[in-house]
């Protein structure tokens, strides 16, 4: 693994289809969302490609108008990070971006031969929504980060 990337257990990245659908649909993906929203401390990384991308699936669901504000929101609020020509979004988000943790509703990514080729290059997670508010626990999250006890959400969500 490349000693340059470590990974941060406080940084998610969200793929396009779950962006929208944190937007558009709710369930999983927004609860996938609200933890990032709810705790100050964790961080959603992103690039503008995937902003991009996202940005497209909004516009088509619903309208540009929309698209438009919620991309102005995110990227007010997102870590943005370079994504290389030809690189996934997603992939790219993670690796430049040192997040853990990769949200996607892409199965290729979520199955075991993404995972054994990505586990070379870096330690990431690649989870559908539903595994991820399943599996994570911000609990367990902040006391690797911060080595203290961890109080609970402290962002209103939906602010």
């Amino acid at each position: 693994m490349d000693s340059d990337h470590e990974p941060n257990q406080g940084r998610i990245v969200a793929d396009a289809g779950v962006l929208a659908a944190d937007l558009l649909i709710g369930g999983a993906a927004r609860e996938t969302l609200d933890y990032v929203r709810g705790h100050s401390w964790l961080e959603h990384v992103v690039t503008e490609r995937l902003l991009g991308e996202a940005e497209e699936v909004i516009t088509t669901l619903a309208d540009a108008d929309l698209a438009a504000d919620w991309r102005a929101k995110i990227e007010a609020e997102a870590i943005i990070v370079d994504q290389p020509e030809g690189d996934h979004s997603a992939l790219a988000a993670a690796y430049h971006g040192d997040a853990a943790h990769i949200v996607s509703l892409d199965e290729r990514l979520q199955s075991a031969e993404a995972g054994a080729n990505l586990r070379g290059i870096m330690d990431v997670s690649v989870r559908s929504p539903d595994a991820f508010v399943t599996v994570f626990d911000p609990g367990t999250a902040y006391e690797l980060l911060f080595d203290d006890e961890y109080d609970g959400p402290d962002c209103d969500p939906r602010a």
